[in-house]
């Protein structure tokens, strides 16, 4: 099952809406075929594993198959694999998580067993639902799983008073922080990063001879209720633009939404009336979000500056965060903070998290753990 884990990983980035799934075929003690999902709409972990046996001249009848999620038993893009499974005369099903769609959950399994295979369920369960929290988390409520990154000082600040951040965490921190953009189907600034810092919010990777190389296209999500995005900033005006959306509200100028439209795409949300302080209007974003689920988004990366990560972290529509801590302290009480808004008001409201890991990135550190729900 840890092999099949590993080729599952392969998957990473590449099979949403579909979850990653891997699949080794043993027979007579030996591996004789392996595989995994590679992107959505092409063959499933077990038909993979299944073609690579007999390609390597294998017969797979009498075989045990360990699979890491629960066969699907429906037909989509792709038959079901419990069909192929069977026909296969496979002995032994090996699997790790249960399929969380609830009107799927199960059903493959009795499939199986019916057909007189047997069936062995919750092998390495925990990292094999781990493995797909973002499918979980939206094939269960239809919103995308999110996730809050920010790159921060010792002392939660994330730029200089007059807006300077880069750069705050070394390169294996920042080369780390564009992998979790690969694994993410969506990113999501505020206006203002757009308008202090001209970002490309794409994903990419630097390669060992210095030169970029550019990962797979990535949505762009703006919040920009009065559409002030620039008309030359560079996720209006690149190769990328089809993927940018603003979201604006009807109070929006017209004529600068119908400049937007030219170019990108822009989507009329509902606003709701702020709790802080000021009372100002911000975009609904449990509104946005399940828009964004209804359209296949599984999984959205926060990367805005304090206000727009307050607002998901304490309106309670964020499920991860990704925090970086470089060895520096910046002070200043007007330094832009990673987390901002009006705060908890005491200590009874502060947001908690759960299962905390802290990995060593270089000189930087980054925490990476689940919000608990209020």
């Amino acid at each position: 099952m840890r092999f099949a884990l590993r080729f599952a990983r392969r998957g990473y980035g590449a099979t949403s809406p579909n979850p990653m799934v891997g699949a080794v075929l043993v027979k007579g003690g030996k591996i004789i075929g392996r595989g995994w999902h590679r992107r959505a709409g092409r063959p499933h972990a077990e038909i993979e594993a299944l073609r690579d046996a007999q390609k390597g001249g294998h017969e797979p009848r009498g075989a045990t198959l360990y699979v890491t999620l629960e066969p699907c038993c429906t037909q989509g893009r792709t038959p079901p694999c419990t069909d192929a499974i069977i026909a296969a005369g496979i002995r032994r099903v090996v699997t790790g998580a249960t399929d969380p769609n609830p009107s799927h959950a199960g059903k493959g399994f009795r499939i199986l067993k019916r057909a007189g295979i047997e069936v062995v369920q919750g092998v390495l369960q925990a990292e094999c639902t781990k493995l797909n929290e973002a499918f979980n988390h939206w094939i269960v409520r239809r919103t995308p799983l999110v996730t809050v990154k920010a790159a921060m000082t010792l002392d939660g600040k994330i730029a200089t008073a007059s807006g300077e951040s880069k750069w705050i965490t070394g390169e294996i921190a920042r080369a780390h922080g564009r992998k979790l953009r690969q694994g993410n189907d969506a990113i999501l600034v505020g206006v203002n990063t757009i308008m202090a810092d001209d970002p490309s919010l794409t994903a990419r990777a630097k390669m060992a001879d210095g030169k970029w190389k550019m990962g797979k296209a990535i949505r762009r999500i703006i919040l920009d209720s009065m559409a002030r995005t620039p008309l030359e900033a560079k996720i209006v005006s690149d190769e990328f633009s089809a993927l940018t959306t603003v979201v604006v509200s009807r109070h929006a100028p017209k004529k600068r939404v119908a400049a937007l439209a030219k170019r990108i795409n822009v989507l009329v949300a509902p606003l709701q009336r702020s709790s802080s302080r000021n009372s100002r209007a911000a975009i609904d974003l449990g509104w946005l979000l399940e828009r964004l689920g209804a359209e296949n988004v599984t999984s959205l990366l926060v990367e805005g500056g304090g206000e727009v990560n307050a607002s998901f972290l304490m309106g309670g529509f964020a499920q991860r965060v990704a925090f970086f801590y470089a060895p520096k302290i910046l002070g200043g009480q007007d330094a832009r903070k990673a987390v901002a808004g009006d705060g908890a008001k005491n200590l009874a409201e502060v947001l908690l998290l759960r299962e905390v890991e802290w990995r060593r990135l270089g000189g930087d550190l980054l925490l990476t753990a689940g919000v608990v729900a209020r």
